[in-house]
């Protein structure tokens, strides 16, 4: 079988034009085997796609190798907080209002062993761009390579990834108050063009980013959404990838606990959550939790 149809599908696809994010805590005590396999059949990998989180794991007694919390980080007046889930599911579709029943269904059926912590409805701009207008996921791997970064492509867990989730707060009018010329070397490229600009200043977001420039190299697959709520707005970071290592490394120069300089991006947005999870692989076409022991 290739290996593509053990991924759930929508991490090697395009982002939606609309999307729902779903996080969830444990209920104590509640049968959480019971609510999965309830679940498991209706997680298609396109429509919806599930992760699930280092303490239901744990609940479940069972392992996943690879799989930990989110690293909390501080540095140079920069915060990076941990927040750890137990269930993440990230719907995706056209219609708004059918993303909404399916995630309310869900809701519910879910309630007896799980409680809804955050519900991030989100969509696309444009040619998948972020709110400042700039394009994001320019660099992701495609093809082959992009199931390389994404996918673990071996061993018990073939056909699985691990996925990173924030989301991040931006200050549109702080942003807004630079000139064009510091927009684009806030993100190291212009916007009239998305090419990368070679004197952009080493705070560049592309250049603390590039994927290339780590070692080892810290390719990922990027499926970021704008989101909105009443007067705030921003970006919900979702990164994909074979392990966590690579999201780590970039993470980690972002802040400046490389070389000490910090990405731009700071100056005008910030992350209030951040959580890891592993998203099963595919068996025809409904999730496969049998690493969990459940059939």
């Amino acid at each position: 079988m290739k290996l593509e149809r053990l991924v759930q599908p929508a991490i090697l696809k395009p982002i939606p034009h609309q999307a729902c994010y779903l996080s969830f805590s444990l209920k104590p005590g509640a049968d959480y085997r019971a609510a999965l396999k309830n679940l498991a059949p209706q997680v298609d990998g396109s429509s919806i796609v599930l992760g699930i989180g280092l303490s239901l794991v744990n609940a479940l007694g069972n392992q996943i190798e690879g799989l930990r919390l989110f690293p909390a980080m501080v540095n140079q007046g920069i915060e990076i907080p941990s927040t750890p889930e137990a269930l993440w599911l990230w719907f995706r579709g056209r219609d708004r209002g059918q993303i909404v029943l399916n995630a309310n269904r869900l809701i519910g059926e879910l309630s007896p062993a799980f409680r809804l912590e955050k519900r991030i409805e989100s969509f696309k701009y444009g040619n998948a761009q972020d709110l400042t207008g700039y394009e994001d996921g320019t660099e992701n791997p495609v093809g082959d390579e992009a199931v390389q970064a994404a996918v673990v492509t071996e061993g018990e867990l073939t056909g699985s990834s691990f996925v990173a989730v924030q989301q991040w707060v931006h200050d549109l009018a702080q942003f807004q108050s630079k000139s064009p010329q510091q927009r684009d070397n806030t993100f190291g490229r212009r916007i009239s063009d998305n090419e990368e600009i070679d004197e952009a200043p080493e705070s560049a977001h592309v250049k603390r980013t590039a994927q290339e420039s780590f070692n080892p190299e810290a390719f990922m697959v990027r499926r970021s959404m704008p989101w909105s709520e009443g007067d705030k707005l921003g970006l919900v970071f979702t990164a994909f990838g074979h392990s966590f290592d690579a999201y780590e490394a970039v993470l980690k120069r972002m802040v400046g606990k490389e070389d000490g300089v910090t990405d731009a991006l700071f100056t005008f947005t910030h992350p209030i959550s951040g959580s890891y999870y592993w998203c099963p692989p595919m068996k025809g076409h409904h999730v496969d939790l049998s690493a969990l022991g459940i059939d």
